[in-house]
């Protein structure tokens, strides 16, 4: 799990330094990145990250209204609202940055990636800490919500459009509303360990409508045995039926092809 040091870490470095490291990360994970200007000039992810670099500093020296002053007038220039206390650890990669919002307390990382449409936020109006710790390395997939004062352990992975209300353990993934935990081991690639494959995660969903439907062909055969059932009653139902996922048309026991 990330420790204070890692976002205290980013307050000691000169601010150069740290520019330079968000601008260089992009071409790291980005394959549409072609040359610096290019980033410096288009990329409003980029931009919002390296003014929050500023105005945490301004936040930091008591300079409150300079700061939110700073991180509004970004917020109309990129769309990406970051709170001027939100601690931010190094390469931070805001992919597209459309619609992304940071919380006050909300603590990140290093090589952390968000995608559009992410919201850190809190749930309580109560002063204190109140939005979530992201680990190094993780990965919040497009329009996913992470709520409350929850930590996303290191290297882990957050589904699309999902909604996490509770910790995530180092390495785990985590889908859906509410999000579920549905792989505990970190699958990691390139420099630093940085995970890009947010596509690759398991359906729940449909594993559990696999088994059932499973489960109901065994239930099914049972009964056919006992003569509780047509004969023909099973091939006449799954010639009728059009599966519409891989799942279903491959991985059900008793599936449509078996019976066409």
């Amino acid at each position: 799990m990330m420790s204070a040091t890692t976002a205290q870490g980013e307050e000691r470095r000169g601010l150069w330094s740290a520019w330079r490291e968000d601008i260089r990360c992009v071409f790291k994970r980005d394959p549409a990145a072609r040359n610096w200007i290019e980033v410096l000039t288009t990329y409003p992810g980029v931009h919002a990250v390296l003014m929050h670099r500023l105005s945490h500093r301004l936040w930091q020296a008591q300079w409150r209204y300079a700061a939110r002053l700073l991180a509004y007038l970004m917020r109309l220039l990129t769309n990406v609202d970051i709170h001027p206390g939100a601690q931010i650890g190094a390469r931070l990669f805001i992919d597209h940055g459309a619609g992304v919002v940071i919380g006050e307390t909300s603590v990140i990382g290093d090589d952390v990636t968000l995608y559009h449409g992410v919201t850190l936020g809190g749930t309580s109006w109560n002063k204190g800490k109140r939005h979530p710790t992201l680990g190094d390395r993780v990965l919040v997939g497009a329009g996913a919500k992470v709520l409350g004062p929850i930590t996303i352990g290191n290297d882990a992975r957050v589904g699309a459009n999902s909604v996490v209300v509770q910790d995530v353990p180092d390495g785990g993934t985590v889908v859906g509303i509410p999000g579920r935990i549905v792989a505990d081991k970190a699958v990691t690639s390139g420099e630093h360990g940085i995970n890009l494959n947010h596509h690759l995660i398991p359906d729940p969903v449909g594993r559990a409508i696999a088994c059932l439907l499973e489960r109901i062909d065994k239930l099914e055969a049972r009964l056919e045995e006992q003569g509780g059932i047509e004969p023909d009653y099973r091939v006449n139902f799954y010639n009728n039926c059009s599966p519409a996922s891989e799942i279903c048309e491959k991985d059900c026991a008793g599936g449509k092809q078996h019976f066409s």
